[in-house]
């Protein structure tokens, strides 16, 4: 919400590609960070468009509109990037470095905020919100690019004085303050102690809200170094994972075809290197799909879990977007079976139909709650089912750098009413000796142990525990002592995916 007598932001320009296609054409100097071209353009008149300043470069342009997209509509970095760099005719080196600042920013936003206010000597709260994300940009290039400090804060005010002209003199004043320190010693300045408040300390060394911190250090038990490589693990780019479908692809075969490598655990992961996986082959033909190796894993558990009697009914509850499903539908082919997927948004059940097609998978568009009241979802009728349960998503925030500041714990009471319901409903769905892995990508305590818990307790039917451990590929490191595990970017890069495996009585 703005603040009284705040501007509010402008409406995003794009400029186009222009006469230059951007593929190889314009060269960035690493030694000043800006690119050798100028894109033209007209002023755009009315609207409230403001006119689009010559003297912004496009890459600083587009992550600049990305960064007000999310702060201003909600959006998702991930969905808006890709179509302001496109619209912007932006490729190559100059796309490379637009999406270094955007997600960098973004997952540096804590951190550059507090600076930002001792450097600016006011809230940075109280910053109209163009002028504030431009400061963001500006900062990170100072403190975590090798921009040269002149090229960073010049860059900076030419930005300012398109989206904020009247705070050009503010922003060379703030940039100049943030400059005069390395990133460690803004640190040392704003941060307290280790000793003294190790989780305030941690929490603006490594850019993480308090109670994030706090819920990474009690899912590892307390201990604050393993703590510490988590928090700068999640700070860092995530790579690229492929699923290749079984039956469909062979990972090797996939890696040599995408020039990437397989995957250390999962037998269907490939690893990729670069470039735009939607753009390869093997997606648009059904071959593969992106999917973390971590729910490659914990899908494939499920399957791989000891089963007596029919095996033949599986049950996806919460099936969209539909990447495990897809997974399930492809082993399902190899053991007779048929999957019915469970997709309470339309938009994700239609999501869900594409990832599967040509599988055997059946989408219902329904709530998965509703087992035993719908007649498509009968109980005690599956023979494996999966519940990968809404939730915070605190284990994935490499790849969603903006939910770690959008996520509050206010957020967890309803989110795990919902989780306790939904493994409440496969497990009522679930046959006498069947089998239900419970999936989470978070690993919050009470989205993981204590849910899972409590719907045991919950059910009205005997529920076992089943040791996940010995379903995951052998000499996995970092597994604990069972029988539920939590996997871990820091140990198995990963996103840090929950998994816990109940054989109903």
């Amino acid at each position: 919400m703005t603040a009284p007598g705040e501007r509010q932001y402008p409406r995003p320009v794009r400029s186009g590609p222009g006469g230059e296609s951007g593929r190889g054409d314009r060269r960035r100097d690493p030694r000043d960070g800006r690119t050798g071209a100028r894109p033209g353009g007209a002023d755009r008149r009315g609207g409230g468009r403001p006119a689009r300043h010559d003297a912004v470069d496009r890459p600083r342009q587009a992550a600049y509109e990305a960064l007000a997209a999310v702060h201003r509509d909600d959006a998702y970095a991930n969905l808006v990037l890709s179509t302001i760099l496109r619209d912007a005719g932006l490729y190559g080196r100059d796309a490379a470095f637009a999406t270094e600042l955007t997600y960098g920013t973004l997952r540096a936003m804590g951190t550059l905020d507090a600076i930002l206010t001792d450097a600016a000597g006011r809230d940075v709260q109280r910053i109209d919100p163009p002028v504030r994300d431009a400061l963001r940009l500006g900062a990170y290039q100072l403190l975590h690019t090798r921009v040269p400090a002149h090229a960073a804060v010049s860059a900076t005010v030419d930005l300012v004085r398109a989206v904020g002209p009247g705070a050009t003199g503010f922003a060379n004043a703030v940039l100049r303050e943030v400059a005069g320190r390395d990133a460690d010693a803004w640190i040392d300045r704003i941060a307290p102690s280790m000793a003294d408040d190790p989780v305030g300390h941690l929490a603006l060394a490594h850019s993480h809200p308090q109670w994030i911190v706090r819920a990474f250090r009690e899912a590892l038990g307390g201990d604050l170094g393993e703590t510490t490589r988590l928090l700068i693990e999640d700070n860092q780019p995530p790579p690229v994972h492929l699923c290749a479908r079984p039956g469909l692809a062979d990972p090797v075969e996939l890696a040599d075809e995408v020039g990437g490598a397989p995957g250390a655990f999962s037998p269907y992961a490939v690893y990729l290197s670069g470039g735009a996986p939607g753009d390869l082959p093997a997606l648009a033909q059904g071959r593969a799909h992106v999917q973390d190796e971590g729910s490659q894993l914990v899908a494939a558990a499920l399957v791989a879990a000891p089963l007596d009697g029919p095996d033949g009914r599986w049950l996806d509850l919460c099936a969209g977007p539909g990447g495990k499903t897809g997974l399930l539908g492809a082993l399902a082919v190899q053991r007779d079976a048929r999957v019915t997927a469970v997709e309470v948004a339309e938009h994700r059940a239609r999501l869900v139909e594409q990832a599967t097609r040509g599988l055997p998978v059946n989408v219902l568009h329904t709530d998965g709650r509703t087992v035993g009241s719908d007649q498509k979802l009968p109980e005690e009728h599956f023979d494996r089912v999966l519940v990968d349960a809404p939730c915070t998503g605190l284990g994935s925030l490499r790849r969603r750098p903006e939910s770690r500041w959008r996520r509050q714990p206010s957020d967890l009471p309803p989110l795990t009413r919902l989780q306790r319901e939904l493994l409440t409903a496969g497990l009522r769905a679930t046959r006498p000796g069947g089998l239900v892995a419970y999936v989470t990508c978070s690993p919050h305590v009470v989205e993981t142990h204590v849910t899972v818990t409590e719907a045991a307790r919950r059910c009205g039917a005997p529920v076992d525990f089943v040791d996940a451990r010995p379903l995951l590929p052998a000499g996995m490191p970092g597994l604990g002592a069972g029988p539920t595990v939590q996997l871990w970017p820091h140990r198995h890069g990963t996103d840090a995916m929950f998994l816990a495996v109940l054989r109903r009585g």
